[in-house]
């Protein structure tokens, strides 16, 4: 499963985390780091990549126009990359059931 980190998020998770997500980039890496929400959508749809965001705009993306892309909806508060990092390695099996269902184009993590 290929993740595409947004801008809002730290740009060194897809390296401290390439070990169960590998291929996985920040918008960054690609010089999306002043990309619109459509451009980083159009570019995840187009490459395969589901979108992890803290921003609501993507949810409601996704709420309206489904997948793909995926999203993956980080609703926690100020936190660390520490944090992140454990959060989407804890949530690992939840994540990659979710990328494999047909149906759903939203996960919320908390």
């Amino acid at each position: 499963m290929k993740l595409l980190f947004d801008q809002n998020l730290p740009p060194r998770l897809p390296r401290l985390l390439a070990d169960i997500y590998p291929d996985s980039i920040h918008v960054r890496e690609i010089g999306f780091r002043e990309a619109t929400d459509t451009e980083i959508w159009d570019y995840a749809k187009q490459h395969g990549f589901a979108i992890v965001s803290k921003d609501s705009d993507f949810q409601q993306k996704s709420l309206l126009y489904g997948s793909p892309p995926k999203v993956i909806w980080i609703r926690v508060g100020n936190c660390s990359v520490t944090e992140i990092t454990d959060l989407l390695r804890s949530r690992s099996i939840l994540i990659h059931t979710f990328n494999l269902n047909d149906v759903e184009s939203l996960l919320i993590l908390s």
